[in-house]
C-alpha cells in the first residue's frame, strides 16, 4: 500500500457544539459546503485539507481522534490491511471522499481516504 498525504484529521467528542464555535471562531476555519456530512461539522483548510468535529463515538467515551491517510485504490488498501489481520470497516462516502475506518496496533482510529 502507498500512503500519498494526510487528508483528513477528526475529533468526536461529547462537547461538539462548542468545539465547532471554537474552531470556526477562534481558529478561523471555515465550514465547508459538506457540513455536517456523515455527522459531522466539516471545515476546509487551504490546502485542501478537511477538518470534522462529531459527536463522542459511544456515550461516555470521551474525545477521540482520527487522522485520513489518502490512498489511491481504497478497496485494494482494505483488502491489504484485512489480509495483515486488521479489522476495518466497511467503505462509506460523501460528496468528496470514499473512507474505510481502521483501528491500528496502537488501538487508535485512523482511515483510509480515497478522492472521488
Amino acid at each position: 500500500m502507498e500512503l500519498l498525504g494526510l487528508v483528513f484529521a477528526g475529533t468526536a467528542t461529547d462537547r461538539r457544539t462548542a468545539m465547532a464555535g471554537f474552531v470556526e471562531t477562534t481558529l478561523g476555519l471555515r465550514r465547508a459546503v459538506e457540513a455536517d456530512a456523515g455527522g459531522s461539522d466539516m471545515f476546509g483548510l487551504h490546502d485542501g485539507s478537511r477538518f470534522a468535529i462529531a459527536d463522542e463515538r459511544e456515550e461516555g467515551s470521551g474525545t477521540s481522534r482520527t487522522i485520513g491517510f489518502l490512498v489511491a485504490d481504497l478497496d485494494a488498501a482494505v483488502a491489504e490491511l484485512r489480509a495483515a489481520g486488521i479489522a476495518v470497516d466497511e467503505p462509506a462516502e460523501n460528496d468528496r471522499h470514499r473512507y474505510a475506518h481502521f483501528t491500528a496496533p496502537d488501538g487508535e482510529l485512523y482511515e483510509l481516504v480515497q478522492e472521488r
